[in-house]
């Protein structure tokens, strides 16, 4: 959990020790390289406090050359088949199968990658989901790996939200990398305290230097055929009423980033929203999604 906490505020890569994390040790050591400018006790504290921790861990940091880290980063991605000829491929690697479906990335300092357990399941379920020419939000879009994915099954449009600017700046790299044009992902940076309703009334958050490239302030409320958010705990509590009201009534909101434990606090709060809950787990992590419900007459 710490550990998904740490990429989520500002961590590039995390490793750790195997030995450590045996069941005969009481203890983890972990090693989180973050870029050069980030406030990493700030980031550390926010992680800790994210997932619940009473304590901030002890640690320590190191200064080192930004080579090392951007190297280091780069050698700890590696391309993975998330279903039969689906692959997400890191940007300075061949993939392995030319003719398959494959997303190419450069996470930078984004989240999302296709290796974590959730990302692998929130893209089986838009695999699943789209059969072409849907409207899908990505709500904490990181990389911009789900809305890029969207549009390769046959989404007609993918928007993606983020509060990072730093997310918004890699999901528009990314994009251009799979050759994707600005009129069919749209990216807009947020506020921190979330989106309103409908932010058509509005163009504050919306990136500045993408208003240039031609993109669109996102689709108000009850637009988009499936929402999707990887994100965490914590935030999917707190905005479960945004979340939600995106979506058109019947469309299929997906929920990620959570631990299997965590699953009951999730379906209690979304289950006057979804019906059809379903849940599927991988290495402990859970995706859930529903369809949203139909106004009663």
């Amino acid at each position: 959990m710490l550990s998904e906490a740490l990429l989520c505020f500002g961590a590039s890569s995390i490793t750790m020790d195997e030995e450590d994390a045996s069941e005969n040790s009481d203890k983890i050591s972990m090693e989180s390289i973050f870029p050069e400018g980030k406030d990493v006790n700030v980031c550390i504290s926010r992680a800790a406090k994210s997932i619940g921790l009473k304590e901030i861990p002890h640690y320590e940091v190191k200064m080192g050359e930004q080579y090392d880290w951007i190297k280091k980063t780069q050698e700890s991605f590696h391309p993975v088949e998330v279903i039969e000829g689906v692959w997400v491929v890191p940007e300075w690697i061949t993939p392995p199968d030319v003719q398959a479906t494959n997303i190419i990335l450069n996470p930078g300092l984004a989240f999302g990658t296709g290796e974590h357990p959730t990302t692998k399941m929130c893209l089986l379920l838009l695999h699943s989901l789209i059969k072409g020419g849907e409207l899908v939000l990505d709500y904490g879009t990181g990389s911009g790996v789900l809305a890029i994915a969207a549009l390769k099954f046959g989404a007609a449009l993918s928007v993606g939200i983020d509060v990072d600017p730093q997310a918004i700046t890699s999901a528009c790299q990314n994009a251009s990398l799979n050759n994707i044009r600005p009129e069919k992902m749209q990216l807009h940076l947020v506020p921190g305290n979330a989106c309103p309703p409908s932010i058509n009334e509005r163009t504050c958050g919306v990136v500045e230097e993408q208003k240039s490239n031609g993109m669109g302030v996102i689709c108000g409320t009850e637009e988009y055929d499936v929402v999707i958010a990887n994100i965490l705990l914590n935030p999917l509590l707190d905005l479960a009423d945004n979340i939600v009201s995106y979506a058109k009534h019947g469309a299929v909101v997906g929920l990620s980033g959570i631990l299997s434990e965590q699953v009951p606090y999730i379906i209690e709060r979304y289950s006057p929203f979804l019906e059809g809950i379903s849940v599927s787990e991988t290495d402990d992590w859970a995706c859930v999604s529903g369809r949203k419900k139909r106004k009663s007459c």
